[in-house]
C-alpha cells in the first residue's frame, strides 16, 4: 500500500482509487525513466508487463482507455472494428490531461477525473502487470485479471507487435 493514499494536495488519486476499489496492488516507486525498457528495468519486470494506458478519442468529449502490453502497439483497424467507428485519434498531451487528470507517462484508469470505458488487449491477461500510477516514477503492480474485472474492461485483440526499430 502507499504511504500517500489520499487524493488532493500531496496525495495520489490513482493510489487512492486503487485502494478504494479493494483490488490487491503494490506501489512501485522509481526514479526518472526515458523509455519503456528503462521503466521495465526500474520496476523489475519484463517489457510486456509494463502496460501502457493509451487515451483514444472517438469524438468530442468521448474517450477510451486502451491497455496495451509494452512490447505492442494499438492496432487501429482492430480497435476501430471493435468500437464500430471509422475514425479514432490520439489527443494531444494537453487534451489527454484534461480528459484524464493525468500527464502522459502517468495515465491510468484508476482515479482518472472521468471513468472512461477501458479496453484491455487480451495479451495483458495471466500475469502481474504494472500500470501508470498517476505520477512520474510511480506504478501500480496488479494482477491483470483483477484489474480487468475491477475496471470492467472489455478484453479483445486490439494490438500488433511493436515494429522493429528504424521502421
Amino acid at each position: 500500500m502507499s504511504p500517500d493514499p489520499a487524493p488532493g494536495p500531496g496525495g495520489n488519486p490513482a493510489v487512492a482509487a486503487a485502494e478504494a476499489s479493494g483490488i490487491a496492488f503494490r506501489v512501485v516507486e522509481h526514479g526518472p525513466v526515458r523509455s519503456l525498457a528503462e521503466a521495465a528495468a526500474a520496476r523489475g519486470v519484463a517489457v510486456p508487463d509494463v502496460v501502457k494506458t493509451i487515451v483514444v478519442r472517438l469524438g468530442d468529449g468521448d474517450y477510451r482507455f486502451v491497455l496495451v502490453p509494452g512490447d505492442r502497439v494499438i492496432s487501429w483497424p482492430k480497435l476501430r472494428a471493435l468500437l464500430g467507428v471509422n475514425r479514432l485519434s490520439m489527443p494531444d498531451a494537453s487534451t489527454a490531461r484534461d480528459a484524464t487528470g493525468y500527464e502522459r507517462g502517468t495515465i491510468t484508469p484508476f482515479g482518472a477525473t472521468t471513468a472512461w470505458p477501458v479496453i484491455a488487449d487480451e495479451r495483458v491477461l495471466g500475469r502481474e502487470i504494472t500500470l501508470g500510477g498517476g505520477r512520474h516514477g510511480v506504478a501500480l503492480a496488479v494482477d491483470a485479471g483483477a484489474a480487468v474485472e475491477t475496471l470492467k474492461a472489455t478484453v479483445a485483440d486490439v494490438s500488433d507487435p511493436e515494429p522493429p526499430a528504424g521502421r
